[in-house]
Formats: structure tokens, C-alpha cells, sequence
């Protein structure tokens, strides 16, 4: 059975959307207008100065936190504080570089991609399933029912209107935020293992999965635990509980930063929650109705979130480095106002955590 394709063109397709003729639809005319951005500005989709300086600036960090700890040994305080720099490295390092080359944004050349990739296993999350899940579970079916991996609460949540309602989802706004914090140690220790052992999506299932990968899988966690835990404990002579605390803190920045991130680009008060994918003639209409913006005004936003709250330039393309959604992001806006589109923002990200919030409440008291 053929996947589904994807809401937007694939980048091979994108390249070639350029016709000038005949162009009277919304989807066209945007579509024309973000590619010609590149042709006229003339420069590649793909990784710029900054963002090779950011690659380098967050291994940077997460290599100088670790190689300081070796060589200084320091006291608890400063033991923590180092290995919670660590943990920030890692986030940064998730949301920025492993998401881009997830998306071949980076290089032109698929081997630099697939190695920045092993960002994620380095965090010690599967790469190969990540990728898996976010293209399949994601993007080609952004917040429908049944489909989109990103809005399954797993009966703790009630994401969508079409989920049945339980007496738990009343509290569901106010404990989102302690167990988001928990998700990357669910990634970590759960969810990898279970995609690929007891997968609950039907493209799961039908995938057979090349055996390197499972090596990768579990060579990958041990690599991970093992200088996360075990050689802080053995080799630095720290204490269990010490060791253990930090990991877990590291995990709470993780878990809350990448939830929140992603959380407040779909599921909040006025986004879209369609039933099948017929409902709109062109993927770009179901990305515009699904998917909202937050601080495309504040670049230090930008910088530290790898672009993803210019969220509709992001599905819209997909392919191009995260460094290039700004400008992208004001065609998009002009387009969509000039043809009467609905375009969803909001003007900070601590607005989208209060409508991401606001949602979840609703969600939680009203059928």
C-alpha cells in the first residue's frame, strides 16, 4: 500500500512549481513567490553562514560541558550546573540542527544530513524512528484525527474535539506542563521501544525496518545512558543520587522546551482539527487552517527555537533551512492577506503557551 503523499510538495516537486502563467489560486501564487525568493535573492535553501556557526556553537557547548567536567571534577554545584549546560546543548542542538537535517535542509548532499541526523541518537532518541514518525505521523497529515502522531494523547489528553472526553481531561491544563516535561525521558526509555516492537500506527506495522536500524537502536541508548550515567558514576566518582538528579533535570529542560515548541504551532484556541484529508482541494489550505505562527518578530526567538515558530514556512517548505523562514515568512503573510487566507499568529510565544493552555481546558470541560 503507497503512502500518502505528503500536504506540500516534496523539494524535487517544489523546484519545478514556477509557471507564471495562468496563475489565479492562493496555493499558485505562494507557491511561485517563496521559490522565486531563492532565484532572485540567489542563494541556497540550504544551510547558510549562520547556521553552520550555530552547528558548530551547540557541539561546541555540549563537547566543552563534558570535556570540563572530565578534566576539573567539580563540587556538586558545579558538577550540576554543568551537566544541565549539557542538557541546553542538547536542546538546542535537538532544535536546531537534528530537526533541520531531519528534513534535508542542510547540505544538498544527503550524507552531511544523515549524519547531523545522529544528533538525535546522541540525545539519546532514534533518529530512524524520529524521522519515521515526524514525516509520516506529521507532516503528511497535520492535526487529522487518527493520523497525526503529534495530537495522540494516549488517554491522558484530550487534543482534538473528535477524542472522547474523560473526568480526567477537567485537570488536562493543569498537569500538561509537568508531564510534557516527562517526554523525552518517555522517548528515551518508551516510545522508541515501542514503535518499533508494539507500533500502534498502521504504517508502523507495514514497515519492515532494516536490521542496522535496531542496531542503531539499541547501540545508540548505550551510548547514550552509558555517558549520561554511567561514567559520571565510575569514572568521575559523583554520586548516584547526584548523577541521577542532574539526568532528570536535563530531561525536564528537553521534554518542556521541545513539547512546548511544537505544541503551540498546532493545538491551540483557533487552529484546525480536520476528520479526513479530503476537506480542503490543496494541501496548502489544510496547512494554513491547522498550523499557526508565534514571535516571527523576534529573531532571538528565531534563533533559539531553529525557526519553528515560523511554523507555516516550515511545513509550507519543508526542505529549506530553518535561517531562511524570516523573509519567507513575510511572503507568506502578504500572500495570504492579499488573496484573504486566514493566517494564524500570535505575536509571542508565551501568548501561544497561554492559547495552547486556554485549548487544552476547553478540551478537558467541553464535548
Amino acid at each position: 500500500m503507497p503512502e500518502p503523499a505528503d500536504l506540500v510538495p516534496a523539494e524535487s516537486q517544489a523546484a519545478f512549481a514556477t509557471e507564471t502563467a495562468g496563475m489565479a489560486t492562493f496555493p499558485k501564487v505562494l507557491r511561485y513567490r517563496l521559490n522565486n525568493f531563492f532565484a532572485e535573492a540567489k542563494v541556497s535553501p540550504k544551510a547558510d553562514s549562520t547556521m553552520w556557526g550555530k552547528i558548530a556553537l551547540g557541539m561546541a557547548v555540549l563537547a566543552a560541558s563534558w570535556i570540563t567536567l572530565y578534566i576539573h571534577r567539580p563540587g556538586s554545584w558545579k558538577f550540576l550546573s554543568l551537566y544541565v549546560l549539557g542538557g541546553l546543548a542538547q536542546t538546542f542542538l535537538l532544535l536546531n540542527i537534528a530537526h533541520d537535517s531531519n528534513h534535508n535542509a542542510i547540505s544538498t548532499r544527503p550524507a552531511v544530513n544523515k549524519t547531523l541526523n545522529y544528533v538525535f541518537d546522541l540525545c539519546g532518541i532514534s533518529s530512524y524512528m524520529w524521522r519515521i514518525l515526524h514525516h509520516r505521523g506529521h507532516h503528511s497529515c497535520i492535526n487529522l484525527h487518527g493520523e497525526d502522531d503529534a495530537i495522540e494523547g494516549r488517554g491522558l489528553f484530550r487534543f482534538t474535539p473528535h477524542d472522547p472526553r474523560t473526568a480526567l481531561h477537567r485537570f488536562q491544563h493543569i498537569y500538561a506542563l509537568f508531564l510534557y516535561a516527562l517526554f523525552s525521558l518517555e522517548y528515551v526509555f518508551v516510545r522508541d521501544f515501542q514503535s518499533f516492537f508494539f507500533p500502534a500506527h498502521d504504517y508502523l506495522t507495514r514497515t519492515k525496518h532494516p536490521v542496522r536500524e535496531y542496531v542503531i537502536l539499541f547501540s545508540g541508548k548505550a551510548f547514550y545512558l552509558t555517558y549520561m550515567l554511567v561514567l559520571p558514576i565510575l569514572v568521575m566518582q559523583e554520586p548516584v543520587l547526584l548523577v541521577v538528579a542532574a539526568f532528570f533535570m536535563v530531561h525536564l529542560v528537553v521534554g518542556i522546551s521541545v513539547v512546548l515548541v511544537f505544541q503551540t504551532t498546532h493545538i491551540i484556541e483557533d487552529t484546525y482539527f480536520p476528520l479526513d484529508r479530503g476537506e480542503f482541494e490543496n494541501g496548502v489550505y489544510h496547512v494554513f487552517a491547522t498550523t499557526a505562527d508565534y514571535a516571527t518578530e523576534n529573531p532571538m526567538v528565531g534563533w533559539l527555537v531553529g525557526g519553528l515558530n515560523h511554523h507555516v514556512a516550515h511545513h509550507l517548505c519543508p526542505y529549506v533551512c530553518h535561517t531562511h523562514y524570516a523573509p519567507l515568512t513575510r511572503i507568506i503573510k502578504e500572500t495570504a492577506e492579499e488573496f484573504g487566507v486566514p493566517y494564524r499568529q500570535h505575536p509571542t510565544m508565551w501568548r501561544a503557551i497561554w492559547y495552547h493552555l486556554t485549548l487544552l481546558k476547553q478540551l478537558g470541560t467541553e464535548n
